[in-house]
């Protein structure tokens, strides 16, 4: 068969939706981007390591807060969505798409070995007609430098005995108003063919597709996304370094700034940041552009502003504590209202809480957190010494027996009257105080 009367086979199987989906990686890209496949019509099979993910979907439970339970239920039981262990089944598979994680090493330099390992598996059981997506963030030149070497390697050519696309995720946990198939999709094939199937696919799933030139652009297309973020919210972090020091109040500056109509947008400091893409994105294209002898003076810069402000919290902390209580950190417990990176959800990934927990135990504090989306931590790749830790239960006689408060993540569903009342001292990096017309002498902001 021909690389064109394959595409045309595949191209057909995408229009009547028989083609089957597979999904590699079900965790919070993953498992909503097989939920959009499956509601468009397509057979979809997800597959994980996790043997516990794989028991929820047996259960017809979700463990993801973007996709219902109800919607999972529904999809299983039409007979349009299963998970699997069993990689051999990839064989089954006519698009594979490839939704896994790429972290740091502790050097900060990219982890790619979680795609590396997946693209072996596809290649295992690799067959002729396939159309192979990666999803997962990475740098320029990814899909076609590591990916495409390793499918190769069977001996079948990418374009003509199968395709290979890119297309990066843009999911945002707790966001409301979108949905993987209500939000714009980049897309791009290794090829002419690659990318007009990368096109019938997305399409069918979507509402509204980007189609961009090469898959390296649209690797960069992610990166630059959150690369913009990550650059505005250093800057405001260094400004609120600048204007606490002046006396004045970062956030008040912020919120008359944003009553301009043109030409500026809000971003608001924190005690770090936290999140899948936001922190560890920029170093992608840092590292990548090694290669070329481009420096990225003002990515790194960000960068290392960011990094640094879970001690600067702690720093505003300490100082606290010593001329408002008398008390050293070192003697002191400090509770966390907020594990999760951002408000109202339980995604505790690259948290900045998980550091600002670490840091005061370092310098011999003692640290408890609240967070009634995160009853227990779970294992992470960065901090296995705190995994099993519990939320405390809610009482508000518990809340004096901490020396210290420290607001890192500003849920809605918490009491900040009673934290108002209750607590000796409180450190809030989120302003949340400012915004719920709350407030207390003890009330510091960082």
């Amino acid at each position: 068969m021909t690389d064109t009367s394959l595409s045309s086979t595949l191209h057909a199987k995408i229009t009547a939706r028989t083609a089957k989906a597979g999904v590699v990686g079900l965790g919070y890209v993953g498992l909503p981007l097989a939920m959009a496949f499956a509601r468009a019509g397509f057979t979809v099979v997800g597959f994980d390591i996790d043997p516990s993910k794989i028991e929820f979907i047996d259960r017809r439970e979700s463990y993801i807060e973007a996709v219902p339970t109800e919607v999972l239920k529904a999809e299983c039981e039409a007979g349009r969505f299963a998970a699997t262990s069993d990689f051999t089944r990839l064989a089954e598979c006519d698009i594979v798409a490839i939704c896994v994680p790429t972290p740091l090493t502790a050097h900060r330099d990219p982890d790619l070995s979680y795609v590396a390992k997946t693209a072996e598996a596809i290649a295992a059981t690799l067959r002729p007609g396939q159309l192979i997506v990666l999803e997962s963030t990475t740098y320029p030149g990814t899909t076609d430098e590591v990916v495409k070497p390793i499918l190769e390697k069977t001996g079948l050519k990418s374009g003509a005995d199968f395709f290979l696309g890119y297309s990066p995720e843009r999911e945002d946990p707790g966001n409301r108003q979108f949905h993987t198939a209500s939000i714009p999709k980049v897309v791009a094939g290794d090829g002419e063919a690659a990318a007009g199937l990368m096109q019938a696919f997305y399409g069918a799933t979507v509402s509204t597709i980007v189609p961009v030139s090469t898959t390296a652009t649209a690797e960069a297309v992610k990166l630059t996304e959150n690369i913009f973020r990550a650059v505005n919210i250093a800057l405001v972090n260094e400004l609120k370094l600048v204007y606490d020091a002046m006396g004045i109040d970062v956030w008040e500056v912020i919120d008359a700034a944003k009553s301009k109509p043109f030409g500026y947008m809000p971003f608001y400091p924190g005690p770090g940041l936290g999140g899948h893409c936001i922190p560890i994105d920029p170093f992608y294209l840092t590292w990548k552009s090694r290669e070329f002898e481009t420096p990225t003076r003002f990515i790194e810069l960000a960068g290392e502003i960011n990094t640094a402000m879970p001690h600067h919290i702690v720093t505003r902390l300490a100082e606290a504590l010593d001329i408002r209580s008398g008390k050293a950190l070192s003697r002191s417990k400090v509770l966390l209202i907020g594990l999760a990176y951002k408000k109202n959800v339980p995604d505790i990934r690259e948290s900045p809480s998980l550091r600002l927990m670490e840091l005061i135990e370092r310098r011999g504090g003692s640290a408890a957190y609240f967070d009634p989306y995160v009853p227990e931590i779970p294992s992470t790749r960065e901090y296995a010494e705190l995994k099993g830790r519990r939320s405390i239960e809610w009482d508000e006689a518990a809340l004096k027996s901490f020396d210290a408060v420290v607001i890192a993540t500003d849920h809605d569903n918490v009491d900040y009257d009673a934290i108002s009342r209750l607590a000796p001292l409180i450190v809030d990096t989120r302003n949340v105080f400012a915004r719920k017309g709350i407030s207390a002498d003890v009330i510091v902001k960082a």
